[in-house]
């Protein structure tokens, strides 16, 4: 779980966690730099609480190398698995080398519903899946690709390029993971929506992930 001033809310995510550590899953998570007490509200939570340079791809390479596990699943600090997940994440990995979640978006604009299902339909058709999705897959088929491409944006769907090209397409769980749409409520959910989209195609056409991430600037490091 990368995590960048999370103070807030990441003892929830981690509270959240609390069944599949009682269950053997190893819970590690990233700071990036934070400046508002995050790695001590994870004290207790999690089974290291590690530090690395900012930047989402930085820290959850960081945490893969940490972590003693053969099956990997990259977590935002806002969003929250299934409760089944840990099955579901081992079913689909007997099966698939890496795979993703459904999400739902939990916020206030009405469009929600309709920006997920969209995400999820694009996902399923393209095989690229973005960090909302909590992505899986097996440790060597992560080594096989070389982690996260150290970059400042799209590296979710980098991996998945990657991922994509070497071992094919991935197992697109039904099972929704929920994400805080506190982006497109602080943004617009239209215009959050037109400037991801453009991010997108200007990455697509070759794009620095530098230039795009000066554009992007989340009001957040982990969601």
């Amino acid at each position: 779980m990368p995590a960048l001033d999370e103070a807030a809310r990441i003892a929830g995510s981690l509270a959240a966690l609390a069944p599949l550590r009682a269950q053997g899953v190893q819970v590690i998570v990233v700071d990036g730099g934070s400046r508002d007490g995050t790695p001590q509200r994870c004290e207790g939570a999690a089974d290291a609480v590690l530090a690395a340079p900012r930047g989402r791809a930085r820290q959850m390479n960081a945490g893969a190398r940490a972590g003693g596990g053969d099956a990997l699943l990259f977590l935002h600090a806002d969003t929250t698995l299934p409760p089944d997940a840990l099955a579901l994440v081992m079913t689909a990995l007997a099966q698939h080398p890496w795979g993703r979640f459904d999400v739902r978006i939990d916020g206030r604009s009405r469009w929600l519903p309709v920006v997920a299902a969209l995400m999820n339909a694009r996902s399923r058709i393209t095989c690229i899946a973005t960090g909302d999705q909590a992505i899986f897959m097996r440790r060597d088929v992560f080594d096989a690709v070389g982690g996260f491409p150290d970059q400042a944006l799209m590296e979710d769907v980098e991996i998945c390029k990657r991922l994509r090209a070497q071992h094919g397409a991935p197992a697109c769980l039904r099972a929704k993971v929920t994400t805080s749409g506190r982006r497109w409520d602080e943004r617009g959910a239209w215009s959050t929506i037109v400037m991801m989209w453009r991010l997108r195609w200007l990455y697509w056409r070759g794009a620095s992930a530098d230039r795009l991430a000066a554009a992007y600037r989340p009001s957040t490091g982990s969601g």
